[in-house]
């Protein structure tokens, strides 16, 4: 009685929000399915031209009562991703989970030089990518995933504000059970997380899960130490933020705890 279904929720970003970690708690409900990798269908063209059967085969076998989510961090920042995936499923309901973004900056930069440094390649101090003559670099990716009014203003053209639920990914790995809640409730399903469903690893600083009689942490990749950051280059960096989270505050009418 099981099929593969085209996910009803999509996990769309941000990249080094979070996304993992919100996907894999969200697995710890009986009525949610998983897709298992990031099929990024809707952000990569020689992906998407496979076309939808090909994206539906990705997907886990599900029964009737069970929503399947899919998790791109790239769709967020994806200039085609919106109208793409609003021309699948205009009702379609989005889960956005974001962070700080001086902080989402840092992780972005930790990711690819611990990428690089196991690739044996070359690497850059923090410092030396993100200041470039004496100015922020502001043409850096990580710092351009991270202005997240001029994202959304893509996505708010194409879905209505009540289809997207942002969770807050600072809160979600130091108190987990509260946001997944909200997310219950945004996905109209029964609430059965349950705080005896996480446990704090005091070794990696993080909770970690448990359900089905096994427990379970994210990936040794997940909650590296971030660098040391210069604080004059911290203090730039919430500066430049600054009217950018104020925008994006008032565009989805709720605010964070952002520097």
């Amino acid at each position: 009685g099981t099929s593969r279904q085209i996910p009803q929720t999509i996990i769309i970003g941000v990249r080094k929000g979070g996304t993992r970690a919100l996907l894999e708690m969200l697995d710890i409900h009986p009525n949610i399915v998983v897709a298992a990798t990031e099929v990024h269908f809707f952000d990569w063209d020689e992906n998407y031209v496979k076309g939808i059967d090909w994206y539906r085969s990705l997907m886990p076998f599900s029964y009737g009562n069970q929503i399947t989510i899919e998790k791109t961090p790239g769709y967020f920042t994806s200039p085609q991703a919106p109208e793409r995936i609003h021309d699948m499923n205009s009702s379609i309901k989005l889960l956005l989970i974001l962070r700080d973004p001086t902080e989402r900056v840092i992780s972005d930069y930790t990711q690819v030089y611990y990428n690089r440094v196991e690739s044996h390649k070359p690497v850059q101090l923090f410092e030396d990518i993100v200041i470039k003559n004496g100015a922020l670099n502001t043409k850096y990716k990580a710092i351009q995933r991270s202005l997240y009014d001029v994202h959304m203003e893509k996505w708010l053209k194409h879905f209505s504000l009540d289809q997207i639920h942002i969770v807050d990914g600072n809160t979600l790995i130091k108190d987990p059970l509260p946001e997944l809640q909200k997310v219950e409730k945004f996905l109209n399903l029964p609430s059965r997380i349950m705080s005896s469903n996480f446990y704090f690893n005091q070794t990696k600083g993080f909770y970690c899960i448990r359900s089905d009689g096994r427990e379970r942490c994210l990936h040794e990749s997940k909650g590296r130490p971030h660098p040391l950051v210069n604080n004059t280059v911290l203090e730039q960096l919430y500066s430049y933020f600054r009217e950018h989270n104020a925008k994006f505050y008032r565009m989805v009418n709720h605010s964070f705890d952002w520097h």
